[in-house]
């Protein structure tokens, strides 16, 4: 990539966005572009063409989605499936129309089957049913690396797209309603710790695996991507590690230094048994994590006690 280009990030202020633009002008770039949902609503074809035919960006990362936990993906179906759709083909179309010299989708791991074979490679992708509850969800998203494969096959666009495990790291969301997994937890034993409160409540069994990806790994992964991945398809990123929910949250327990007791709300769903990376391809082509999950929830738990210092702290 060349660093004397514009660059184009939509949604440069959700966790991934801004893991990229930190990465980019670490890596010397200084024309990157943003424009706030309110500035740009990508799901407006016009507004998003207009913005195209005047910026002309080189290179795009499509990190903008609508996204959310168990909670939220059940119960904003029809957002879900309809905001993201508009977004990426909006910015897909149009940067083909500008003549975007790059672009990279952002995907999600939500797009294999649901009772896919673990280790879950790329070559998995509509081999089964989806995940009932994130359905509309990773039907989109699923759309996203067919539209890139298609400008790519029609056009010659060097559109290319990868998909992240569950991230973790500076500006996540930690609203209980609609947060993920490692997010919530790192709240609710902070706010125990700091109410004194007998117990916690995690959903579920626990038993479910996932696998955590720190957002600063994946913008490394993404950038070196982009200068060294031009093929279509899609490219797993992660650890190819994962842990359970229950030993995440004693994970989280330990580093917060909460001592009370772990309940489970029964009630609530599990989603998907387990969701690991196959990531021999992205080994293959020579990029692997570094950042170790307790050491990413120890620097990650530092941010989140200033957000949530409370009165007992102050």
């Amino acid at each position: 990539m060349d660093t004397s280009k514009k660059v184009y990030v939509a949604g440069h202020r959700g966790m991934v966005g801004s893991a990229l633009v930190r990465k980019l002008e670490a890596e010397g770039f200084q024309n990157i572009i943003k424009r706030t949902s309110k500035q740009l609503d990508l799901r407006d074809q016009k507004a998003v063409s207009e913005f195209f035919a005047k910026e002309q960006p080189d290179y795009v990362f499509l990190a903008a989605a609508k996204v959310g936990g168990i909670l939220a993906n059940n119960t904003y179906r029809a957002e879900f499936i309809y905001d993201n759709l508009m977004m990426e083909a909006n910015v897909i179309h149009s940067a083909h129309q500008s003549g975007v010299e790059k672009l990279m989708f952002m995907g999600s791991s939500c797009i294999y089957p649901k009772m896919a074979p673990q280790p879950l490679r790329e070559d998995y992708l509509l081999t089964g049913l989806l995940e009932p509850t994130n359905e509309p969800y990773a039907i989109a998203k699923i759309a996203g690396i067919k539209l890139c494969d298609a400008y790519r096959s029609q056009y010659g666009s060097n559109f290319i797209s990868v998909m992240p495990t569950n991230l973790y790291g500076p500006n996540d969301n930690y609203d209980l309603k609609n947060s993920h997994v490692l997010p919530a937890l790192l709240r609710k034993f902070h706010e125990a710790k700091m109410e004194n409160k007998p117990s916690v409540v995690m959903w579920g069994t626990g038993s479910p695996k996932r696998e955590f990806l720190h957002v600063d790994d994946l913008a490394d992964a993404c950038y070196y991507l982009m200068e060294n991945y031009n093929e279509e398809g899609l490219v797993n990123i992660g650890t190819g590690e994962d842990i359970a929910i229950l030993d995440l949250a004693k994970l989280i327990k330990d580093v917060v230094g909460y001592e009370g007791e772990i309940e489970h709300d029964l009630s609530k769903p599990d989603g998907t048994p387990r969701k690991l990376m196959d990531v021999s391809k992205l080994k293959n082509l020579g990029w692997e994590a570094s950042i170790g999950l307790e050491d990413g929830v120890r620097s990650v738990y530092e941010e989140v006690r200033g957000m949530f210092a409370g009165a007992n702290e102050k």
